[in-house]
């Protein structure tokens, strides 16, 4: 048998073997990049213009004759002055509006911790959307994927706020001296998760993040200071936990807890067996 085919025959082999191998190799976690808040307002603003001028001139002309002679003399002279003073005022008042677009910087790290934290997602740093001039490019996601904003990314997951609001309240409490003052923080946003190859949409949702502090006051007075780190570090908190199990549940079809906590395990969690031996 020729040596050369033999050579040439385990090659083949070896190289099927390695081909095998790799397409049995479990795929690694998708990789997800995940944007800042987008949001959109519309502003007020009140403006006020006024204008003031003032015109002038002075205008002088005379005139004189004399004439003299053997039998007479005469002397003649005449004048004029024409004065004139114009003056304008002007005053305009009014409101106008304009659309406010743009990323916030915040209440994302928790956001990314949670989809870590589940060990099914792998993320990505994406570039932040920093157009200006072109605000209203900001929610083309799709165009911002085609730009390259996201290297490497799978998934995009693109989130925007739909409703943000403080309130501070001062409420008494029946029947006592105190009166419980609160600072809360309620911020709502919607969700959607998109392949950056075929742009399809396989998650979408709306998630809410909550945040308060509450601070008692005697009627002995005092200076009450709300801490509204606190609150935003709850509403970023409790934000990122209701993304990422959403995104969970939508990507598994995985709803309760229970499924949850027995299938979902972060990578390197092994599972725990405990024996009893009964003597």
């Amino acid at each position: 048998m020729n040596p050369k085919w033999l050579t040439r025959a385990g090659l083949c082999a070896l190289l099927a073997i390695i081909s095998l191998a790799a397409s049995a190799a479990p795929a690694g976690p998708p990789r997800v990049a995940v944007t800042d808040l987008a949001y959109e307002e519309r502003v007020s603003e009140y403006f006020r213009v006024v204008s003031a001028s003032s015109k002038s001139s002075l205008r002088a002309s005379g005139r004189e004759s004399e004439r003299d002679s053997d039998d007479a003399y005469s002397r003649r002279s005449s004048g004029s002055l024409n004065a004139r003073s114009e003056s304008n005022y002007s005053s305009t008042e009014g409101t106008y509006s304009y659309i406010d677009r743009g990323e916030m910087r915040k209440f994302t790290a928790d956001i990314k911790g949670g989809l870590i934290k589940s060990g099914r997602f792998e993320l990505v740093q994406g570039k932040p959307f920093t157009d200006t001039k072109h605000t209203e490019k900001l929610y083309d996601i799709i165009a911002r994927i085609k730009q390259g904003m996201y290297p490497g990314a799978d998934y995009v997951l693109f989130g925007s706020i739909n409703s943000i609001e403080f309130r501070q309240e001062a409420n008494p409490i029946d029947h006592t001296n105190t009166v419980s003052h609160t600072l809360s923080l309620e911020l709502v946003g919607e969700f959607s998760l998109i392949n950056t190859r075929n742009y399809a949409i396989k998650s979408s949702f709306s998630a809410m993040g909550t945040g308060q502090d509450v601070k008692l006051l005697t009627s002995q007075g005092g200076r009450v200071v709300l801490n509204r780190g606190k609150v935003v570090s709850e509403v970023s908190r409790s934000l990122g936990e209701d993304v990422a199990r959403q995104v969970e549940e939508q990507l598994t079809g995985v709803s309760s807890a229970e499924e949850r906590d027995n299938s979902y395990r972060p990578r390197g969690e092994s599972v725990r067996e405990e024996v009893i031996i009964f003597k």
